[in-house]
């Protein structure tokens, strides 16, 4: 028997917050957490913004001990898994372990200490390279290390698929929990990828805007769009099932009613030229469903010239009529394997709230991205479903379809 699915604990590592009410604060007030790159010397970059976290102190949510030894974007990860655990009020002691799951995934894992050891194998010698370096910079080892944390013994594992990475983790644990092997899983993606390689390395192939000023970095469906900036954080959800939520009192912030995975197989960073993947994940989530409409869509929308274009063309065959759609990468940046995390947990609070969070610093309209993308200020609105879609780069697709429970 199919099983309904719901989110009832969520944790977030932002660049516009840390907490879903301060994160959610950020996103209805369009806050924008794009600015210049503090962390390193970008005088020889192209690229000079990014989204970057600037106040994290990692020992809220581990030792000390494991802090050093653990990668930002596992740091990030067990943060965002950790509020989500406290968020959910679940008692960990009254469920089976091995009923219990972690799918979290990153798209890059630990590439800030891949650059940190591979200087140092150059400068002093491989006797000098950290005992701990494979384990910091495999993506792999949030799962295992937030499984760790609490005694999860039941799926653990970490998708990769670049920005769709997120999305993916939470599909694919809606399945599981649905189809009976799991019943609840912490899912969702981490990314801390603002580091000079990949900065240079996304450059190079000009992906990134190359903007000084901040309010003219990351601009979906704005008709000035050059690029995306990068983002780094973690969104983290708690999946069970509908009946036990209910039973013990938790909170429902929404129910995952689809899940539609493709590949473009087309290109190995261009979306395809019709938008045929994008366009058959929505309808697959859609189908699942059972609907063949929806309330908002919180869009890819990279901000890049080419993705946002197609993006509307595949929103406009799925919905001829297309409800609003607005990026919130136009706050965050581009979280990466994140974004899915992230973005779907903006979808639930909008939910929640009745709010459609902007699309921050649109200006001049493209009459190649010809959609209601919500502009500047957020607007009420009772919404009752919400589509969140990820593109990555390898031609993957997701859109999940989330929808308000009413008890």
């Amino acid at each position: 028997m199919e099983r309904r699915v719901v989110i009832s604990g969520i944790g977030v590592v932002s660049p516009v917050g840390i907490g879903k009410d301060d994160f959610w604060q950020s996103i209805s007030s369009g806050v924008c957490g794009i600015d210049r790159i503090t962390r390193f010397d970008t005088s020889a970059h192209k690229a000079k913004l990014a989204a970057e976290i600037r106040e994290f102190d990692p020992t809220l949510y581990m030792d000390k001990k494991d802090a050093r030894r653990s990668d930002l974007y596992c740091q990030f990860a067990l943060a965002a898994a950790k509020l989500c655990m406290d968020d959910s009020a679940l008692d960990v002691s009254a469920v089976d372990p091995s009923r219990v799951g972690v799918i979290v995934g990153s798209g890059v894992g630990g590439l800030g200490t891949m650059e940190t050891q591979h200087s140092i194998l150059l400068e002093k010698g491989p006797g000098r390279v950290s005992p701990f370096f494979i384990p910091m910079m495999v993506a792999n080892i949030a799962s295992g290390m937030i499984s760790m944390l609490y005694g999860f013994t039941g799926v653990s594992y970490c998708p990769v698929s670049a920005c769709s990475t997120g999305a993916h983790a939470i599909g694919e644990a809606y399945r599981t929990i649905k189809h009976g092997y799991a019943d609840f899983i912490l899912a969702g993606g981490a990314e801390a990828a603002i580091t000079p390689i990949s900065l240079a390395g996304f450059s190079n192939m000009t992906a990134l805007s190359e903007a000084d000023d901040p309010a003219l970095g990351s601009l979906p469906f704005d008709k000035r769009r050059t690029g995306f900036v990068m983002g780094e954080g973690a969104g983290v959800v708690l999946l069970e099932t509908y009946e036990s939520a209910v039973a013990r009192g938790a909170e429902i912030y929404c129910e995952v009613l689809g899940y539609g995975a493709t590949s473009d197989a087309h290109h190995i960073t261009a979306p395809h030229p019709e938008g045929k993947g994008g366009e058959a994940a929505m309808r697959a989530a859609c189908r699942e469903a059972g609907v063949d409409r929806v309330d908002y869509i919180n869009a890819h929308g990279t901000g890049t010239p080419l993705n946002d274009a197609i993006e509307t063309l595949a929103i406009r065959r799925v919905f001829p009529q297309p409800p609003p759609v607005s990026s919130t990468k136009s706050m965050t940046g581009h979280l990466l394997g994140a974004a899915g995390g992230v973005e779907s947990i903006v979808c639930a609070l909008a939910l929640t709230h009745g709010v459609l969070p902007p699309t921050i610093h649109y200006a001049v309209p493209d009459e190649n991205c010809d959609l209601d993308v919500v502009p500047n200020e957020a607007r009420q609105a009772p919404i009752k479903t919400a589509l969140s879609n990820s593109l990555g780069f390898g031609g993957h697709n997701v859109s999940l379809l989330f929808g308000k429970v009413d008890r």
